[in-house]
């Protein structure tokens, strides 16, 4: 004997697993940062100080250089880095990290751990 099934029962089975999949195939990326992570990052790179400008062409908790932060859409949120709240150099941070990886800044991601 053979099982037939209907036609809508395979439409919501494949419907089902095609939204699935890529929840499943992707998940939750393994080296996501949490705010933990920026802190450690922003204390290497600035002394953890999340408004300074030191004149060195890089601004901010993660010393970000303007053109970066135009690049990655930090300009809607503030004109620089360094005026920038912590939460809103974090969102560009993390699209810098997507992109580049933890080499964006290589020797703080190195010394805590990040590659």
């Amino acid at each position: 004997m053979r099982l037939r099934i209907p036609a809508s029962a395979m439409f919501v089975a494949l419907a089902t697993a095609i939204l699935l999949v890529p929840t499943l195939v992707i998940g939750s990326p393994a080296s996501a940062a949490t705010m933990k992570t920026w802190n450690r990052l922003a204390k290497c790179e600035s002394g953890g100080r999340w408004h300074i400008n030191t004149h060195n062409g890089y601004y901010g908790g993660l010393q970000i250089s303007g053109g970066t932060w135009r690049a990655y859409g930090g300009k809607r949120l503030a004109s620089m880095p360094h005026r920038a709240s912590k939460g809103e150099q974090v969102r560009i941070a993390k699209k810098i990290q997507k992109r580049q990886g933890w080499g964006a800044w290589p020797s703080c991601s190195r010394r805590i751990g990040k590659r």
